[in-house]
């Protein structure tokens, strides 16, 4: 099992800033990918940015040129750098830690989330 520990949500004006955190532990491996993903009342849970272990990036649309994932693989964390927040920005934010677990098999942990809430 991955344990992951994510901080750093909370409230903000529109055009704040915040940064969140998610530090990863226990069963890591070398080769994986960490990302965030949120979820606003009644919408489904998506992808916000993911980070590999080899430095590459994606991003959804309406994030790009705002936000900016980073990671430390000496500790196994990742950040996300969220710049010019919007209203439509908030959600509860989840931290995904994704690893191959067989052959062709990749697991996805998931930390319990942190609440980020853009007021306009």
């Amino acid at each position: 099992q991955v344990q992951l520990v994510e901080s750093g949500g909370g409230l903000v004006q529109a055009g704040g800033s915040l940064r969140l955190s998610c530090a990863a532990s226990g069963s890591t491996f070398s080769i994986n990918v960490m990302g965030w993903y949120r979820q606003a009342p009644g919408n489904q849970r998506e992808l916000v940015a993911n980070i590999g272990s080899g430095g590459r990036t994606n991003y959804v649309d309406s994030v790009k040129g705002r936000f900016t994932i980073s990671r430390d693989n000496a500790k196994n964390t990742v950040f996300l750098q969220m710049n010019s927040l919007k209203p439509e920005d908030t959600g509860r934010y989840y931290c995904n830690y994704r690893r191959p677990t067989g052959a062709t098999i990749w697991s996805d942990y998931w930390g319990q989330g942190t609440q980020v809430t853009v007021s306009s």
